[in-house]
């Protein structure tokens, strides 16, 4: 088949995919809907350190996790959400909420849209502890 033809059957069957994923509302980033989805959230990457107090931010994109052993984040990322201990992280405010700087190749940086009060009181919870 000609490169003429063939090109741009491609670009538009690509095209068409991803036009029909997002029709469909399949390209919705995830939510975290109640408590219990962020605990169970925490407890697939942190099996062995469960949840003590679960707070869930108002756009239901994050939540923070109190345990035994300290502080943690679970936020979404594209269509899941993923989990990670505070320990030794820095707690910096910005414009649209904070962003969170860990010690941890595989998320150096975690950034969290939360309201001006949110930021401010898990601001407050984390440099506390």
């Amino acid at each position: 088949m000609p490169l003429s033809i063939l090109l741009p059957l491609v670009i538009g069957g690509i095209a068409g995919i991803a036009l029909l994923l997002h029709l469909l509302g399949l390209s919705n980033p995830a939510a975290i809907p109640d408590d219990a989805a962020a605990r169970r959230a925490w407890r697939r990457e942190y099996p062995d350190d469960p949840p003590v107090r679960v707070m869930l931010c108002r756009a239901r994109s994050a939540a923070l996790i109190e345990t035994a052993r300290g502080h943690g984040v679970v936020w979404t990322m594209g269509a899941d959400t993923t989990a990670r201990a505070l320990a030794d992280a820095r707690v910096r405010r910005v414009r649209t909420g904070l962003t969170l700087d860990l010690p941890d190749y595989t998320a150096p940086r975690i950034r969290l849209r939360l309201s001006p009060e949110e930021a401010e009181r898990w601001q407050a919870i984390l440099e506390a502890a």
